[in-house]
């Protein structure tokens, strides 16, 4: 062993799957950029209460193919990185699932916004696959309703206008704290409480790199800020900590 091996702790966001074919929010053609209204069919209240929204907020979800999209290399960079037998934690703001397809294990992966891969009934709280509810969409039911109960169907997810579940966030907010080495990968750093993440890192001692396109608001506190596509950027980067620290 070449140095004490650190304690890891990884914040992916967005960029990382957009190599998926799944597209970012608030990038330059972020999706956000591209179609303002679409926030409104992730946003809690309107999806709750209009059955309009809800419909398009389907049409959307079984338009994008997001359950389709394959792990890219960043993602399998990671896998490599916790199969090296560095400690590592991922903690992700997307809710793609796509750190477990590529075969990272769950319990090491927090995933902070919830999971779009599983619909909940707002009524009796039944969890079931996304992948049902979309085919019952394609067969023709344009609002998918609860089987058990009637109740509104919703996506796993934390909605605009909702709370993260305090119990992730907790163990998140552990891990950014216990780290000694923080990479945050792909996100802009500018939506709390994940952007609070690589500042308690910072603060209770822990080295940082950012891997991103766009500056970040924690590039000047970054030990290493790496623009090049993330790929590519971070099976080298994997590379380069798994050779100096093994």
């Amino acid at each position: 062993m070449n140095a004490k091996r650190p304690m890891i702790a990884v914040l992916t966001g967005a960029g990382i799957s957009t190599d998926s074919g799944i597209p970012d929010y608030r990038g330059p053609n972020g999706l956000w950029q591209r179609d303002p209204e679409a926030q409104r069919l992730v946003t809690v209240g309107p999806y709750l209460a209009d059955p309009d929204v809800r419909r398009r907020a389907w049409t959307m979800r079984a338009e994008a193919g997001a359950l389709a999209a394959e792990p890219n290399a960043g993602h399998r960079a990671l896998v490599d990185l916790e199969r090296s037998g560095l400690p590592v934690r991922v903690l992700t703001q997307n809710v793609d699932g796509l750190h477990q397809r590529a075969g990272q294990t769950a319990r090491k992966v927090l995933e902070l916004h919830g999971t779009a891969r599983e619909v909940q009934c707002v009524r009796c709280k039944a969890v079931g696959p996304m992948a049902e509810a979309l085919e019952r969409v394609a067969a023709g039911e344009p609002d998918p309703d609860c089987r058990a109960c009637g109740g509104v169907l919703r996506p796993r997810t934390v909605m605009f206008g909702e709370e993260l579940d305090p119990q992730v966030l907790q163990q998140a907010d552990a891990v950014s704290k216990a780290c000694e080495l923080f990479i945050a990968v792909g996100t802009s750093l500018q939506v709390f409480p994940a952007a609070a993440l690589p500042f308690n890192a910072v603060r209770t001692g822990a080295r940082l790199i950012v891997v991103n396109g766009e500056p970040t608001p924690f590039d000047e506190a970054a030990d290493e800020v790496i623009r090049e596509p993330i790929s590519a950027a971070l099976p080298a980067l994997v590379g380069r900590l798994v050779a100096r620290y093994l």
